[in-house]
């Protein structure tokens, strides 16, 4: 083979893969519904995710699922299979859904799907367009028709197909279902009304999604879940919150704006031993103990700074009386550590003082105090083995469980406690439960069950 013919047939290779690769001018996502393989304009396409737990908006259209928080910014979310007719499976509230994040003009909004496939490449001039067996209403929500690798691809125009319509325009005529191909069959509105696309201008507005939204993030961020123990509190800063920021700066967008929110959540003395003030606060709430056997449960004792205060301040109560804390928490650091926690002098109120004694490298609680203390390494979602309690301390733990978590400890709290006994949560958590009543005064909440 000569020179020459060589680089021509070089050149010829060259100049067939430069004509392939300019045919591929339009890439798609692709994904299914229903079996069916469809694809949207990788330029409509922000993102792709999987989310669920999405947030009902009243009175929104039916294929709107509701609203969602994604990185700080609320978006709606339309069920294609909704709008389009469409079979599709049944799903629990928290499931997660293949969502399609789009954006159309200055709208960005979520569409579910059924399985989000690829990025596909073809050339625009293989775009067919759709043949009238796709009905001849919704033919102008279908961009074309493509083939690729065996499978046949209906390209949505997401353009028309979302396409915003104001307040004085009057909606198109529903689109009538022509074919057996359920996908060409629209919702009864195809025009998707400027309030669906920008939710918080509309009937979510009404019914404040802004909170719904502080309250997921709040779970998300820190775990912290919002429910009948502590609602009232929740309501009550979420008004302070709000009037103390502009609309958009209302949602929780990092952890460290979590933290400023539960900022005053905490109760006295958290992270410390009670404040004289405090501990004499809670001994007011404290129904009168006359069991010369006293046993406290201390689930989530965290390093045991309330674990070592409710034992000096039932020591100095009934001197008598034997007393057997029982403390758990599942942090094993600070579980291990409790045991043996040494103080400064300055970290440590006057009336402790008589209940420690001086080591090398600081102050720590006494051979009496430390004897009626067991710590243990435990998860109280786990079977809680200890025996009947007159007193069962667990300040703002309650809180930072998911609410089916927070049910449950509850129903331990009743099995655990002894007929007339406490129950001492955080300063601003309630008991939500029958047979109890709250005893406490503005810095405790103490609950007593009914003898």
């Amino acid at each position: 083979m000569s020179v020459q013919t060589a680089e021509r047939q070089q050149a010829e290779v060259r100049d067939e893969k430069k004509e392939r690769a300019e045919k591929v001018d339009y890439k798609m996502v692709t994904f299914s519904l229903a079996g069916k393989e469809y694809g949207i304009d990788i330029m409509n396409v922000k993102e792709i995710a999987n989310a669920g737990r999405f947030t009902y908006v009243p009175n929104a259209a039916p294929f709107v699922r509701g609203v969602y928080n994604l990185r700080g910014d609320i978006i709606s979310i339309i069920d294609l299979r909704v709008m389009f007719h469409l079979p599709a499976e049944r799903k629990n509230d928290d499931a997660m859904e293949s969502l399609l994040i789009l954006r159309v003009d200055d709208h960005v909004f979520g569409v579910i799907v059924d399985n989000i496939d690829k990025v596909v490449g073809v050339s625009r001039a293989g775009i067919q367009p759709p043949h009238p067996i796709f009905g001849d209403i919704n033919v102008k929500y279908i961009k074309g028709i493509i083939e690729n690798q065996g499978k046949l691809f209906i390209i949505l125009n997401v353009e028309k197909l979302f396409a915003v319509k104001s307040d004085d325009e009057q909606p198109e005529a529903a689109p009538v279902a022509r074919a057996p191909l359920g996908a060409a069959v629209m919702a009864p509105q195809a025009v998707i009304d400027e309030r669906t696309l920008a939710p918080v201008a509309g009937a979510a507005a009404a019914a404040d999604v802004n909170a719904e939204f502080v309250r997921e993030t709040l779970f998300a961020f820190k775990r912290f879940g919002v429910s009948a123990v502590n609602e009232a509190w929740f309501l009550t800063r979420y008004a302070e919150w709000k009037a103390s920021r502009s609309e958009a700066d209302v949602q929780l967008r990092e952890v460290a704006e979590a933290d400023e929110f539960l900022g005053p959540f905490y109760s006295p003395s958290t992270g410390a031993l009670w404040s004289t003030e405090y501990a004499d606060a809670v001994l007011a709430a404290l129904p009168p103990l006359q069991s010369r056997s006293i046993n406290v449960w201390n689930p989530g004792c965290g390093k045991g700074y309330e674990t070592y205060s409710i034992a000096c301040l039932l020591r100095r109560a009934y001197p008598e009386a034997r007393i057997k804390i029982w403390a758990n928490d599942s942090d094993l650091l600070a579980i291990s550590m409790a045991p043996n926690m040494v103080f400064s002098p300055e970290s440590v109120p006057e009336q402790y003082m008589d209940m420690m004694v001086k080591g090398r490298n600081g102050l720590t609680f006494n051979q009496s105090i430390r004897d009626s203390i067991f710590f243990e390494f435990h998860d109280v979602m786990n079977s809680n083995p200890v025996p009947p309690v007159d007193c069962i301390l667990c300040r703002d733990t309650v809180s930072f469980l998911s609410t089916t978590d927070q049910n449950k400890l509850l129903a331990d709290f009743g099995e655990k406690s002894k007929h007339g006994g406490a129950v001492i949560l955080g300063t601003n958590e309630r008991l939500p439960l029958d047979g109890w009543n709250r005893t406490s005064g503005e810095l405790v909440s103490v609950y007593v069950r009914e003898a």
